[in-house]
């Protein structure tokens, strides 16, 4: 990548010929890409469990309240962060760091906290995991027609529903889905 311009923040859109199950129809949030490789977190994947999920916090927090989970991809599923989407003022009081216009990603145990008391704050999800690639990855997966590369719409990620996403995600870049089809080159 010496030389080249980061590709975040972006949308990756998986192609068919992208066979690993984490990924199948995924539309992932590049949110770094550099020489050390990239980072980014899925966000068409709730978690369909039920269940409870054990929130640490200190000073400890206890709730009846349903709480939507995203997974953000298969590397350590045991860390979060939250994505927000709401209005600007609420990505600085949380600390957050800002991804692509209007979208952000914070860790702060407040903004957590929020999530589970009533009334939490819209269009903020609670995401564990992420995806991420080693220096060249994502480059030879690109150069491979693993994904499509799309401009980041927070309306797309917090106003649709996540099994339409990725089909919404390919017709806002002209394509059909239906003709996408498992081959090397361009489509």
């Amino acid at each position: 990548m010496k030389g080249s311009l980061s590709l975040a923040p972006s949308l990756l859109l998986s192609m068919p010929q992208l066979t690993d199950p984490n990924f199948n129809r995924t539309v992932v949030l590049l949110c770094k890409h550099s020489e050390e490789g990239a980072f980014g977190l899925v966000v068409n994947r709730p978690l369909l469990t039920t269940g409870r999920v054990v929130v640490s916090l200190d000073p400890p927090v206890s709730t009846e309240r349903e709480l939507q989970v995203w997974v953000g991809g298969p590397v350590e599923p045991e860390r979060s962060c939250m994505l927000i989407g709401g209005p600007a003022i609420e990505h600085e009081m949380y600390g957050s760091t800002p991804i692509a216009e209007g979208v952000s990603l914070s860790t702060s145990p407040d903004l957590l906290r929020r999530l589970l008391e009533p009334n939490p704050p819209v269009d903020t999800r609670l995401i564990v995991g992420y995806a991420g690639w080693a220096p060249g990855q994502l480059e030879a997966e690109l150069e491979e027609s693993a994904w499509l590369l799309s401009d980041v719409d927070r309306q797309l990620l917090f106003e649709t529903p996540a099994e339409q996403m990725w089909e919404r995600a390919i017709r806002r870049l002209g394509a059909d889905p239906g003709a996408l089809h498992s081959s090397r080159g361009v489509h």
